[in-house]
């Protein structure tokens, strides 16, 4: 279907996140956990990382402390850890809560933005939906737009190429 991204080259993460945290030191996956986080936001395929882990696990709790340094220098990224134990269910869900609010507020600010950027409105688009049923199919291929992250606003540029190309 074409809808899920390639995998990560492992040595492309590996120098991403090596500033931040040595790949070389032994025991876990923890150098990948900031070099995915990196990698998300650069190649514009999420709003919001969140990192499940469990509790106690040694990688994971350094990297956190590192992903601080991640975030002061990619201001875009929203991050959250979470472990599965060791926290308050309460304050885990509320903590997610309030992340996904902020990442929800992005990808609307991005469509909106995508909308105005295409001069189109939301009718002009449900109707150009309504004249091409092949774009309602699930597995329905949009191509990615360079510094869109948002499905919605990915569809939105390519409703305005298709209507440029009269397709």
């Amino acid at each position: 279907g074409g809808i899920a991204h390639h995998l990560a080259d492992q040595y492309e993460l590996q120098r991403a996140g090596h500033p931040y945290y040595n790949s070389r030191s032994g025991g876990g996956e923890g150098h990948l956990e900031i070099a995915k986080n990196i990698y998300y936001s650069n190649k514009d395929l999420a709003h919001m990382v969140l990192s499940l882990k469990p509790f106690g696990c040694m990688p994971s709790t350094q990297s956190d402390g590192a992903q601080a340094a991640v975030v002061s220098h990619y201001k875009d990224i929203i991050y959250l850890p979470i472990e599965t134990s060791g926290e308050g269910e309460i304050n885990a869900h509320s903590r997610v809560q309030m992340a996904l609010g902020e990442a929800k507020n992005k990808a609307k600010n991005e469509f909106a933005e995508a909308l105005d950027k295409n001069g189109l409105t939301l009718e002009e688009c449900r109707a150009w939906v309504e004249q091409h049923p092949e774009s309602k199919r699930p597995l329905y291929h949009v191509p990615h737009t360079k510094g869109v992250v948002g499905a919605a606003a990915n569809f939105v540029y390519h409703i305005k190429q298709r209507m440029e190309a009269g397709r």
